[in-house]
């Protein structure tokens, strides 16, 4: 599959979650342009969808959608609760172990600021000091966790609002990478109805993963979130496809 393919995490009756490539919006905006995931996973499953969150355009990952209001509602309850949200970004810098930001961000078109938490946890550092955080949102603001990770003077690379320009140019060039490197991993929470826990995982695909395994950081992810972290066309029965890694094996 390549960067701008996407699949079906789960579906049942009341709800489905697929994994975003980034790039694409989740419902149309002010510029109104290219096709919005609302739009696609309607055509998919043949069915009106409801957003339960959003995803900020350049951010790929886990995205939810319900059938009707009640699911809509009560899975977005627990977004502001108890559900977990895991992420994945690539930094510039040497992110401290772990850290809590509890830092309002504008939420609103006029400026006003509103609360917001995330948690970070330092999964791995390179050798040039580009550094590999999991971050954790409590709270579910626009762009909270790339102003979050600016505020502690850790760049997300690729970021053209937060990040910095040579930066961006420079993994553009070496990497090819052309994108927001931040992931939305994992999502856990409780279905609505049954009450069964469910989690669903969304792989790295394309650029972004063979760049995080050409810095090093290959073993630590797999490590933690286990092989589907990586998507078949980069990473398959334990190896990297295109190059992959020294002597074939992590």
């Amino acid at each position: 599959m390549g960067e701008s393919a996407w699949s079906i995490l789960y579906r049942d009756e009341h709800l489905v979650a697929v994994d975003k490539p980034a790039g694409i919006p989740v419902h149309h905006g002010a510029s109104r342009d290219g096709v919005p995931m609302l739009q696609r996973v309607r055509d998919r499953v043949g069915a009106r969808v409801h957003p339960v969150h959003r995803l900020d355009r350049p951010t790929s990952g886990v995205l939810v959608f319900a059938f009707d209001a009640p699911t809509t509602a009560a899975l977005q309850a627990q977004l502001v609760s108890s559900a977990v949200k895991r992420y994945v970004a690539l930094v510039r810098g040497v992110p401290p172990a772990e850290v809590r930001v509890d830092r309002p961000v504008p939420g609103k078109r006029d400026g006003t600021k509103v609360p917001a938490e995330t948690r970070f946890r330092r999964l791995g550092v390179s050798e040039e000091r580009w550094g590999l955080v999991e971050a954790r949102p409590r709270s579910g603001r626009r762009h909270q966790i790339r102003r979050h990770l600016k505020s502690l003077s850790l760049p997300i690379v690729g970021d053209v609002n937060y990040g910095k320009g040579p930066i961006n140019r420079l993994f553009r060039e070496r990497f090819g990478l052309h994108r927001l490197a931040l992931h939305a991993a994992t999502l856990r929470l409780e279905h609505p109805h049954s009450g069964d826990e469910l989690l669903f995982s969304a792989p790295i695909r394309g650029a972004l993963a063979r760049t995080l395994e050409a810095l090093g950081f290959a073993e630590a992810l797999v490590g933690i979130f286990g092989d589907g972290i990586f998507g078949d066309d980069v990473f398959r029965n334990g190896v990297f496809r295109d190059g992959g890694l020294e002597d074939g094996a992590l």
